[in-house]
């Protein structure tokens, strides 16, 4: 079937727009609903017209609406918003912070929150523990002993000091309670700072 063929078994021309094609097929398909021989005629038609349209706008003989775009052609991307500068780190500084998957932060978080727990009862016990915890999870993130020794003694030291100020300011001077004392304050804040620092440090 030839183009001209095409667009007379349609009735348009050569001139119609996309719409009036589309049109002309609907109406036609509709027309020859108990005649599929004639349908199936309509449908070569239309696929002609449509491939020889096609050839011609790759060609560059038909201008193309800017708002249609051919499948091969991407659309413009738009610039991706700009995100605020951060400011660098430090080599050290990246050596030294973790960023923990969850299983790194749940564990020491059962760990640390029983023995925090056992601060109350037994102070000295727990800080004992949660030293050696503290030790094995530094130590399992990089292999590194006696830096996982050292990150633990710093943070006993911090959660020391502070334990015990915070338990002074709580508990007054010779004030019993029998849940809490100065000491089971500072063990349960040790456990804390052990706990941030095997977590989030390696």
């Amino acid at each position: 079937m030839s183009d001209k063929n095409s667009y007379e078994l349609l009735g348009i021309t050569e001139a119609s727009t996309f719409e009036e094609i589309q049109e002309a097929r609907d109406r036609l398909v509709h027309q020859y609903i108990e005649e599929p021989k004639q349908q199936a005629a309509v449908e070569a038609a239309y696929d002609a017209i449509l491939m020889e349209r096609l050839r011609l706008r790759q060609e560059g003989k038909i201008k193309v609406p800017d708002r249609i775009r051919f499948a091969e052609n991407l659309p413009e991307t738009l610039p991706s918003p700009k995100a605020a500068p951060s400011l660098p780190r430090p080599d050290w500084l990246n050596g030294l912070v973790d960023t923990p998957s969850r299983d790194d932060v749940l564990w020491p978080s059962v760990t640390y929150g029983g023995l925090a727990l056992l601060g109350f009862a037994a102070p000295s016990l727990a800080l004992a523990v949660a030293i050696g915890a503290a030790i094995y999870f530094l130590n399992r993130k990089e292999n590194k002993f006696w830096r996982s020794v050292l990150l633990t003694i710093a943070g006993l030291a911090a959660g020391l000091a502070l334990g015990l100020t915070v338990g002074q300011l709580l508990i007054p001077q010779g004030a019993q309670f029998a849940w809490a004392s100065p000491d089971a304050i500072a063990a349960a804040l040790t456990c804390l700072s052990l706990w941030t620092v095997s977590s989030f440090l390696r």
